[in-house]
């Protein structure tokens, strides 16, 4: 199963980059994953947010092929236990998708059109994290996920 997750902004915090690469090294037994950083668009007027989103989108969406699952990170997706975060992965894996792609948008979301091209809506949290505190969560949940799935020690 070929991972990626696209990412607006770049890692800049020395511990979130050797937190993500530690997972990264960990995750290579069971899956490939990549991580697409691409650059949000500054906003420098509030009434251009949502112009600035969809500039985001287009380019967000330009990386995702038509055949991917795709899962967005959403304040108002659907908030799973672990368990039930394997289960999806195990889902996908099993419709024999060849791609998985998680997209976290900028700090001021994502685009309506890269909403609606999600398969599947996902919350981390109903409490606000740092931004880029989302990456390594994400990946870090990913390497949780296939290991509930294999029957392995890590998960409690």
């Amino acid at each position: 199963m070929k991972i990626k997750v696209i990412a607006l902004g770049k890692i800049k915090e020395k511990f979130l980059k050797d937190g993500i690469d530690e997972f990264l090294k960990r995750l290579t037994p069971y899956a490939s994953l990549e991580i697409i950083e691409l650059n949000p668009i500054e906003i420098k007027d509030e009434n251009l947010t949502q112009k600035a989103l969809d500039e985001e989108g287009v380019n967000i969406l330009s990386h995702i092929k038509d055949n991917s699952f795709v899962i967005t990170m959403e304040i108002q997706g659907k908030q799973l236990s672990s368990e039930e975060f394997a289960q999806k992965i195990n889902e996908v894996i099993k419709s024999g998708v060849s791609e998985l792609v998680f997209v976290i948008g900028s700090s001021c979301g994502i685009s309506k059109k890269v909403s609606q091209r999600a398969d599947f809506k996902l919350s981390m949290s109903k409490m606000t994290f740092l931004h880029q505190f989302a990456r390594l969560i994400l990946v870090e949940q990913i390497y949780r996920a296939f290991k509930i799935l294999k029957g392995e020690k890590y998960h409690k």
